[in-house]
């Protein structure tokens, strides 16, 4: 952290010649479990990473944003005018634009300001790096203008800033991970309802850890993939005259299965009445502080990510097979696939054989080497001075 925050203060400097008004963080988050069940009102169970993004940030007079970045050379200035039109500022930088939109456009004040932008979140992995910039902007935007906006309404405008401005189709479980994860524990989310409850998930305790293994393959088709899964669940979802697939009950799943069209959606419904059951079970699990017991879901969620909603590749199939092999009590991809993160829970002194042994794998197949990283819960969104 102290890091990440030094970068983006050195990056106000730099860029505008003067110091910033305060520093606002917000993490990367992996999801422990629960894939594509969000957009579906579902449940899922995210725990953010120490892994952060850091905006600095002070008021500058007018209706006039400019944000300048590591991933960037230039400074991208966007006034009101520049607003009006979603969309109409792009890259990186849409992400910062959309939040100013969504606020303003919430009707809440927002000031005029200049942002450096820091990030440890890797850009394409899979942690949800897009959301830790919303939320670090958010944060430093609301204490900024001074609205008073409940913390419960942030991921909301968050995610209607990458749905509407950026044009990303994304369920609110992101959002609300970067915002509303506490340290130590997974934040159970109902994304029909918003409501949460932060779920014990003490590793340490357990002897545990979570090894993150960013697979660096390359997002293969997943913005058009992405939206075609999307688009199928909410099709079957009518077809079964139900709100959401959340709503079709595992102990009624064949019978609904039997009423749809194709095999290839009865696949992907099944992925999502079981997932959001291993969601709950996961759950039910952590409350008794049987930590070791959810592994097996872990790996069934994979199984079912790769057979039924077909959204993993090669590097994560093996990132998990090699992870399981070699002594990992579960794995699975984590986010929205076809690239991206693997998760294993392991034992926190065997952390070092499994990333290893997932090395090893990989060197072997000829792919390139993947980055590999053992977390513990973090908080979310907070001023850091």
């Amino acid at each position: 952290m102290t890091d990440v925050a030094a970068r983006a203060t050195a990056g106000f400097r730099s860029a505008y010649g003067a110091e910033p008004a305060g520093r606002w963080a917000a993490p990367g988050r992996v999801n422990l479990i629960g894939e594509h069940t969000d957009y579906n009102d579902g449940f899922v169970l995210p725990f953010a990473l120490p892994l952060r993004t850091v905006a600095a940030a002070a008021p500058q007079e007018g209706e006039r944003w400019t944000v300048c970045s590591e991933l960037s050379a230039d400074p991208v200035s966007f006034d009101a005018d520049d607003l009006a039109t979603p969309g109409k500022v792009t890259g990186w930088a849409a992400y910062v634009a959309g939040v100013v939109w969504a606020l303003r456009d919430a009707g809440h004040p927002v000031p005029g300001a200049r942002i450096a932008i820091a990030s440890d979140v890797p850009v394409g992995s899979g942690l949800s790096s897009s959301a830790a910039i919303e939320a670090a902007v958010l944060a430093a935007l609301v204490d900024l203008g001074g609205p008073g906006l409940p913390e419960d309404r942030w991921p909301r405008l968050a995610q209607r800033a990458e749905n509407v401005y950026v044009g990303a189709p994304t369920g609110i479980m992101d959002q609300s991970a970067a915002i509303r994860c506490r340290e130590g524990h997974a934040l159970f989310l109902d994304c029909r309802d918003e409501s949460i409850e932060h779920i014990p998930f003490d590793l340490d305790a357990a002897g545990l850890a979570v090894l993150v293994v960013d697979s660096r393959a390359p997002h293969r088709h997943a913005d058009g993939e992405y939206a075609a899964r999307r688009k199928s669940c909410e099709r079957a979802a009518a077809l079964l005259g139900v709100p959401a697939l959340r709503d079709v009950a595992v102990a009624d799943l064949d019978g609904a299965l039997g009423r749809l069209p194709d095999d290839e959606m009865r696949r992907r419904v099944r992925h999502v009445v079981t997932e959001d059951q291993r969601v709950l079970d996961t759950v039910a699990l952590l409350r008794a502080g049987r930590v070791r017991e959810i592994g097996p879901l872990l790996t069934a969620s994979h199984v079912s990510m790769r057979d039924d909603f077909e959204i993993t590749v090669p590097e994560i199939d093996l990132a998990v097979e090699s992870a399981l092999a070699a002594g990992a009590l579960g794995a699975r991809m984590t986010g929205g696939g076809f690239g991206g993160c693997v998760l294993a829970l392991v034992e926190a002194d065997h952390a070092d054989k499994v990333a290893t042994a997932v090395t090893a794998a990989y060197a072997e197949r000829g792919f390139a080497a993947p980055g590999t990283v053992p977390v513990l819960p973090a908080p979310g969104a907070t001023r850091l001075d």
